[in-house]
């Protein structure tokens, strides 16, 4: 079939005395109208896709800007508020703020440190949220079904969940040891086997230092329970175990001025807690009676208090003459 059959058919029957190339051009005419229309069509939907879109992602954008800073300034002022200790309101009520707000020997520091790290907590969960769901609503404008993606990240998810569940334990251990001040920088503490001064303490991992020098990294998941000695206050002891026929009037007299002596002393005083105590007969042996001098100091002087008050007993039991019990095999009796 020709071109002009086709033409032909396409137009119709030709009117008599019409030329076929009129038909054509009628043809040609009807065809380009409607090509016209179309790309009209497609330009006016491409332009208002171009203006649309592009205003919409601005939009999310500037939103999520101002969102962010919103967010990040409420966290700054509320950290700033609990370092200074004048949270108050609805702040102060929260479980957290309370926790941050706990009132210690080393207060001001210590505050500072926990209050610091879970606003750096707090400023990147902001930020991580904030963006996954700019960049979700992004994509479902240009046209990306965000479905699939949501279903997957869920999937990796879970699946980051069980592979990283490890990770995760020793993270969120790390952030309730800060918030809830269980030891800082420069405590000497009992960690399991470990003892020794901490000498940093990270959202994962705290390292300390034990009196050889050597330096232990322990994960914060690991840690079940700590014993702490630096923390509000500590107590310097020394227990003297006489015979049995030793004048106890003597001794008490003894003891109470040696720990008097400490308790004046210029230096020491400043460190001292409360005044000295001279306790009961604390155990008892077959050969021996125990009693405790004891003083309560700040935790970070107790071992110089602890040995002033060893030396200025020694001496005022001497000056009276007050004999010791022998030394007994640890084991042998009770």
């Amino acid at each position: 079939m020709s071109v002009a059959s086709i033409f032909s058919m396409a137009a119709g029957p030709v009117a008599p005395g019409a030329h076929v190339s009129d038909a054509h051009s009628i043809v040609l005419a009807a065809a380009g109208t409607d090509l016209g229309e179309e790309a009209e069509s497609w330009v006016t939907k491409a332009l208002n896709w171009l203006v649309g879109a592009p205003l919409h992602i601005l939009a999310i954008i500037a939103v999520s800007i101002i969102l962010l800073a919103v967010l990040h300034r409420i966290i700054k002022a509320a950290t700033n508020k609990i370092v200074r200790g004048t949270a108050t309101g609805a702040l102060a009520k929260t479980e957290i703020g309370a926790a941050l707000l706990q009132v210690s020997a080393l207060d001001s520091p210590r505050r500072e440190q926990r209050a610091r790290t879970v606003g750096t907590v707090l400023r990147s969960a902001s930020n991580l949220i904030v963006a996954a769901v700019a960049i979700l609503m992004i994509l479902d404008i240009i046209g990306v079904n965000i479905a699939p993606l949501v279903a997957s990240a869920g999937i990796v998810g879970v699946a980051l969940g069980f592979g990283a569940q490890t990770l995760v334990k020793d993270f969120l251990s790390g952030i309730f040891l800060l918030m809830e001040d269980q030891y800082g920088v420069g405590d000497v503490v009992r960690i399991g086997e470990v003892t020794g001064t901490v000498e940093s303490v990270a959202l994962r991992v705290t390292r300390v230092r034990d009196v050889d020098g050597v330096l232990w990294i322990i994960r914060n998941g690991e840690i079940l329970k700590v014993g702490n000695t630096s923390q509000g206050w500590s107590r310097a002891s020394v227990a003297v175990r006489v015979p049995h026929d030793c004048d106890l009037e003597s001794l008490y007299e003894a003891l109470g001025e040696a720990a008097q002596q400490v308790a004046d002393d210029e230096v020491l005083s400043t460190v001292i807690q409360g005044a000295p105590t001279i306790g009961g007969i604390e155990s008892m042996t077959s050969n021996s009676l125990t009693i405790r001098a004891a003083i309560r100091t700040d935790p970070d002087r107790v071992f110089d208090v602890a040995t002033a008050l060893r030396l200025a007993v020694n001496r005022e039991i001497e000056k009276r003459g007050i004999a010791l019990a022998p030394d007994v095999p640890p084991g042998l009796l009770a």
